[in-house]
């Protein structure tokens, strides 16, 4: 039995934004958006991810106005987080964070570092060296102890993250 998509009942803002983000790999999609992905394919390469489903997904985060779509090389499209996704990060390294302290033995996968002095970001999204609150387009997200070494069939977007990369910045153009 499927589950509906809506919380019918309930007057909640959580229960409005889940019915947005909620679904089964639409953060990891917008996680990667922040990362710099915006193709399609990389999208599903990166999470391999059903194609109908990152379909469906991608077309509800553009209807929800979490991504948009604009002119990539060629007759393509791409994907980008509009101002109202970019809100998101507060929720996404959150949870990365909580991740990363429960359910990482081996050290976070990545490290989120202020790019003007290189210092890591505290969980409150805070420069832990010059001390002021560090905003999406300087965040540069670089690798972790718990990455591991590159394997042979990483796909471009896990191999791109293997080296330090400014947030939102396409991963290639």
């Amino acid at each position: 039995m499927t589950l509906p998509r809506d919380y019918t009942g309930q007057a909640c803002s959580l229960a409005r934004s889940l019915e947005v983000i909620g679904e089964r790999w639409t953060l990891l999609i917008v996680r990667d958006a922040f990362y710099g992905v915006r193709r399609f394919g990389e999208f599903a390469a990166h999470l391999r991810i059903p194609r109908a489903v990152l379909t469906e997904r991608l077309t509800a985060l553009t209807e929800a106005g979490v991504l948009r779509r604009v002119p990539g090389g060629g007759r393509r499209e791409v994907y980008e987080l509009t101002a109202k996704g970019v809100r998101l990060w507060p929720a996404v390294r959150g949870l990365t964070t909580w991740g990363d302290e429960h359910y990482a033995p081996g050290g976070p996968r990545r490290i989120f570092r202020h790019a003007a002095d290189n210092a890591p970001i505290a969980s409150d999204g805070h420069c832990t060296t010059c001390g002021t609150t560090v905003e999406v387009p300087d965040i540069l997200v670089t690798p972790g102890p718990g990455l591991g070494p590159p394997a042979a069939d990483d796909d471009p977007v896990t191999a791109a993250l293997t080296r330090p990369h400014r947030l939102l910045q396409p991963l290639r153009d």
